[in-house]
């Protein structure tokens, strides 16, 4: 992902507000879509799981919830989510893995960023965007 522009135009796949109750939901979509774009397994799984962190992020730490945009890029899946709370930057994921019990906040953020081939962490005109992709087999 370091091409200054896009090869192809995205695709836009998914775009879905979400809360607490729409998690399970949220998942499945997301699997439905990285497995219909090819992704295989085991990134499908670890994309899943690093989205659902950021996504219970926002649900915890910025106004309840916020909205998945899925697309497909440059032979990558990446995903964007975006809230509503007070924002953010990259400096609050610990260098190192929290232990467990650790009072310590980023363990979500950091998990997702281990897991994830990109992520990345902006403002957005309210809020944050957390930018995570994986690349797509060719």
């Amino acid at each position: 992902m370091t091409s200054i522009g896009p090869a192809e135009p995205p695709t836009a796949l998914l775009e879905y507000a979400f809360t607490q109750d729409d998690l399970p939901r949220l998942r499945m979509l997301v699997d439905q879509y990285a497995d219909r774009e090819g992704l295989p397994e085991p990134q499908r799984s670890d994309f899943i799981v690093a989205i659902d962190a950021v996504a219970t992020n926002a649900i915890a730490h910025a106004g309840g919830g916020g909205t998945l945009t899925l697309r497909r890029v440059d032979g990558h899946l990446e995903c964007h989510i975006h809230d509503s709370g007070p924002g953010f930057t990259a400096d609050v994921i610990p260098p190192l893995a929290p232990g467990i019990g650790d009072p310590a906040e980023g363990r979500g953020l950091w998990l997702a960023r281990h897991i994830t081939e990109y992520l990345r962490i902006s403002d957005g005109t309210i809020g944050a965007v957390v930018t995570l992709a994986m690349r797509l087999p060719h």
